[in-house]
């Protein structure tokens, strides 16, 4: 075959590269608000597939009725809580935002104190106000994150069914397509199962457990409204790194700043001693079951997560640094090990 048929061809084949790509961006452009949408589907499809192929193909059940029963029962498990979250929180609003101006005159009031006793100046007032402003703000912000979800829901239901209706051979579709050898696109697909479990399952079940064991203490402390900070304690529960840290030491802070000392102590040894504790055990005991995640990819992909996907980044962001990882070992698992191979193989042919 003569190079120049050789050269069309390939010229051919760039043309129709950049046509698709340019296609691919503009779509992905225009329907980019849907991804989360579309994310949300994905994890709830992986956590449903088992039940659904089992239920359709061991049980013969119809798969849209099938399919719909999973829709309603999730629903009840994830919306229900979600829509009671809302209510009790939107009752909260002013009072969250009360509560951050009751913080930043306790910080004004400990900072005043210690000026007094020791003359050393922490730090200007202005920065206190300052944190005041951002948690002020913060607030409606995490709120409207939740509440321009109900599009987002609806889609994701959407999608969602026609994936369980299709799942067998949409993912034999996809293990047809992805150009890798058989080994590695199995691998892929376990890992992302893995990782999505992990996170969708494990992430809110230990935030749960930690605002309960936080509820405990509350009431044992006697905490104002406790139930309103369970609930903050559960949602700051799933943020790594900081996590229920944002809601027990702004309540201990409080307490120092109305001069109960020894409550405040106490709230701060039960929170970093056991609430702390029982993050780390409940943790690693789960994820080490499911998905070996390292943390540093937990912290991080959360916070690019958020930034992107809104909520539903919490689960996504992990997942997508552990893939590009994954990608990256994939690569040269398909590609450098062949290369070297081949070179292998041609030097010896020459030998």
């Amino acid at each position: 075959m003569d190079s120049h048929v050789i050269h069309q061809n390939r010229v051919r084949q760039i043309f129709f590269l950049i046509i698709i790509v340019l296609l691919g961006l503009l779509l992905f452009n225009e329907l980019y608000t849907f991804l989360p949408a579309l994310l949300g589907a994905v994890t709830l499809y992986i956590v449903m597939r088992k039940w659904m192929f089992y239920l359709t193909i061991k049980k013969k059940w119809r798969k849209g009725w099938t399919a719909a029963l999973f829709m309603i029962l999730s629903m009840i498990v994830i919306l229900l809580p979600i829509a009671l979250l809302i209510n009790m929180l939107s009752s909260k609003i002013t009072f969250a935002i009360q509560h951050s101006d009751q913080l930043v005159e306790s910080l004004k009031k400990i900072d005043a104190d210690i000026e007094q006793k020791f003359h050393i100046k922490i730090t200007k007032s202005e920065n206190i106000i300052k944190l005041g402003d951002f948690i002020r703000s913060s607030i409606p912000k995490l709120l409207g994150a939740t509440f321009n979800t109900l599009g987002t829901i609806f889609f994701m239901y959407f999608i969602l069914y026609f994936m369980l209706v299709n799942g067998r051979k949409m993912e034999a579709n996809i293990y047809e397509h992805i150009p890798l050898r058989d080994e590695n696109a199995i691998m892929l697909g376990t890992e992302v199962k893995n990782m999505v479990l992990s996170n969708s399952v494990v992430i809110p079940v230990i935030a749960v457990l930690q605002g309960i064991v936080a509820l405990i203490g509350y009431l044992i402390i006697g905490v104002n409204e406790p139930w309103f900070w369970f609930v903050v304690t559960c949602i700051t529960a799933m943020l790594p790194v900081v996590g229920a840290a944002l809601a027990y030491v702004p309540l201990a802070i409080i307490f120092f700043a109305n001069g109960d000392t020894g409550k405040g102590i106490f709230m701060l040894i039960y929170g970093f001693g056991v609430i702390g504790t029982v993050d780390n055990i409940f943790r690693f005991t789960l994820a080490r079951k499911i998905g070996n995640v390292h943390p540093l990819v937990t912290v991080f992909g959360v916070i690019i997560g958020l930034s992107v996907f809104g909520f539903i980044g919490l689960i996504f962001g992990p997942l997508l640094i552990s893939l590009f990882l994954l990608l990256l070992k994939i690569y040269s698992s398909e590609f450098i090990t062949k290369q070297r191979q081949a070179t292998h193989h041609h030097h010896h042919m020459e030998n």
